[in-house]
């Protein structure tokens, strides 16, 4: 399996990925333009032409980004792959020289093994007013917010 940052030739894959999970209320569903316009934003795990696994980090301030789209495929999971990408946008956001990095996620303990811990959504404000006021659960959002500092 190789991790390589995503393409534009990836998205219609992303895209199918994103909104299997967003069917079963695991994560925001995404539109294409929005894929297209983030592709920089994901990294993808890729064996023998098949998108394994996805992950963004999106850049929300100076010294603050979200760990956010982590997905694996049914059939791959239990092989590392989600913590495996969850690390390499931590790589990235190192040498972009952030802080900060958040999740908000339905999973805090694949999160807390990796180093993050607990926060009020309350105090990632930047968050509220980006994707979360656009979410059928706003203002009563069922997440688990989770951050590490870097």
């Amino acid at each position: 399996m190789k991790i390589r940052k995503a393409s534009v030739s990836d998205i219609k894959q992303i895209h199918k990925l994103v909104n299997e999970f967003a069917k079963k209320e695991e994560m925001l569903p995404r539109s294409l333009n929005e894929l297209y316009e983030g592709v920089r934003d994901f990294f993808v795990c890729e064996q023998d032409g098949i998108i394994a696994g996805i992950c963004a980090l999106r850049i929300l301030w100076e010294d603050l980004a979200e760990v956010r789209s982590l997905a694996v495929k049914e059939q791959y999971r239990q092989r590392g792959i989600g913590r495996t990408l969850v690390k390499r946008c931590l790589k990235e956001a190192r040498h972009l020289g952030l802080k900060r990095i958040f999740a908000l996620t339905y999973s805090p303990h694949f999160f807390k093994k990796m180093g993050f811990e607990d926060i009020d959504k309350a105090r990632l404000p930047q968050k509220i007013w980006g994707d979360c006021i656009r979410c059928p659960k706003f203002p009563e959002c069922d997440e688990h917010a989770v951050i590490i500092h870097l």
